[in-house]
């Protein structure tokens, strides 16, 4: 069964001026994409460089803003040249932000204040201030201060848009401890939040004398992760390890008795104490030993990905189900959401001599399949982005990347709807930042407004 009939997109504008899909959100909103979708991929359609940026700290992009100068500078990558949408007041070394996530507003919650209901930036400060600021003005609407036993580094979602959880760094111990073969026996802390409002769940201590010889812990989607040197991964019930092991229930902003301290929870310099401590081995779910640790679980029903636990073996994915450990080479991939992932990987198989796969990345809202694919030529490399049917394979539009490609830097390639964007980091701490977007090819006027706005981006420091 080969490719559907080509949409109309004149047709599909015609019905929706006209109302067919009134009734139901779902569907306008399906619809748009499939226009968005057939624009992008027409043969007329172009991604032009519109404008670029250097910077000396790191560059990073989430849903149509780039931040700069450690989030404190906010540019939209929406217009055809950089727009600031805000500039927070300088500060010192220990006040940057080290971390960040987006929070959007969750749909059919009653939220306390009518600043809620906007989208927040929830950042992690250097000296351990957890922050929520507004998302369009930087304004700082909230503030925790976490503690002061240990240095906080890392946001991730433990549940996305519900759920964080903030890692610190390891405890390494002092340089006479280490010389006098004295180890410390707590590697981490993980601190977990509901978020919106802000309410604590606990903070975390993994143990080396409960884990043994652990290289690393995260958490997911309520799974307490430990990973260990050799290659073994163990999963565990967060809410099960709460529920056994929390000593003592803290509210942010409330007063606090802890080892002989008084204190307001979340406020400097008292913070918050650790008040999950596990004293015996919890219940394993689940352990499985993949290459560096490489694990994902998702799907329904449950399977998991690892890379067999061989050098050799770098590369090559197993998915296997949860029930079971059973193997299934013939399954496709299945995300978190459930959605399936048909990759026809024969005809996207590079050939490292001629050109090599660099990233791949599945467009959900247009059902698309990224790939940057690097050319080396000489000393120089060339990049082109493909976006590929994600049902059959098939190549569908082909956007050279206008800038070389150095294989020995970090790159990270964004497309989000009409937008490519890509960030490099080069040696010395020196980042560029790419900014592509959608355009209709008008010859001469086009190269004509790109020199103008290349010209304004000269203009534009950070």
């Amino acid at each position: 069964m080969g490719p559907s009939q080509k949409p109309n997109v004149c047709r599909r504008l015609s019905r929706r001026a006209l109302g067919f899909f009134s009734r139901d959100a779902g569907v306008v909103q399906r619809t748009n994409l499939g226009i968005l979708r057939a624009l992008v991929c027409q043969e007329s359609t172009k991604f032009k460089n519109v404008w670029t940026t250097h910077s000396k700290s790191p560059i990073a992009y989430e849903r149509g803003r780039i931040y700069f100068d450690n989030y404190r500078c906010c540019v939209s990558s929406v217009a055809s040249e950089p727009r600031k949408l805000y500039e927070m007041p300088k500060c010192s070394k220990s006040e940057k932000i080290e971390d960040a996530l987006l929070w959007e507003c969750p749909v059919g919650e009653m939220l306390p204040n009518p600043s809620d209901y906007k989208s927040s930036l929830i950042a992690l400060t250097a000296h351990n201030w957890l922050l929520r600021i507004s998302a369009t003005t930087g304004k700082v609407l909230e503030k925790i201060y976490l503690a002061s036993y240990c240095k906080f580094r890392y946001l991730s979602w433990d549940t996305p848009q519900e759920v964080i959880a903030i890692k610190s760094a390891q405890n390494k111990g002092s340089t006479l401890a280490r010389q006098a073969g004295i180890q410390q026996p707590v590697l981490l802390y993980l601190a977990v939040f509901h978020v919106l409002p802000f309410s604590l769940i606990g903070i975390l201590e993994i143990n080396k004398k409960i884990f043994g010889n652990v290289t690393d812990a995260t958490l997911s989607h309520g799974i307490l992760i430990v990973m260990y040197s050799s290659g073994l991964v163990r999963l565990y019930s967060f809410q099960a390890i709460t529920e056994q092991f929390m000593q003592q229930k803290l509210d942010l902003g409330c007063a606090c008795r802890w080892g002989g301290t008084t204190g307001t929870v979340g406020e400097a310099p008292f913070g918050i104490p650790c008040n999950i401590k596990i004293t015996d081995a919890p219940p394993l779910l689940f352990e499985v030993s993949s290459l560096e640790n490489a694990f994902q679980i998702g799907g329904h029903p449950w399977h998991y990905i690892i890379t067999p636990n061989k050098k050799k073996q770098k590369g090559v994915f197993h998915i296997c189900a949860l029930k079971d450990n059973s193997l299934n080479e013939n399954l496709p991939t299945v995300t978190a959401s459930g959605r399936v992932v048909k990759k026809s990987f024969n005809l996207l198989d590079d050939d490292p001599e001629q050109e090599t796969f660099k990233i791949v990345d599945y467009e959900d809202e247009l059902d698309l399949l990224s790939v940057v694919a690097v050319t080396q030529i000489d000393a120089e490399g060339k990049a082109h982005l493909d976006f590929h049917c994600n049902e059959y394979g098939t190549l569908l539009k082909s956007i050279p990347l206008v800038e070389s490609w150095d294989v020995t830097y970090s790159h990270e390639v964004y497309f989000d709807r009409d937008l490519v964007l890509h960030i490099e980091q080069k040696p010395s701490r020196v980042f560029s930042c790419y900014v592509y977007q959608m355009v209709c090819d008008h010859g001469d006027e086009e190269e004509t407004t790109n020199r103008s706005c290349k010209k304004d981006c000269d203009n534009f420091k950070f």
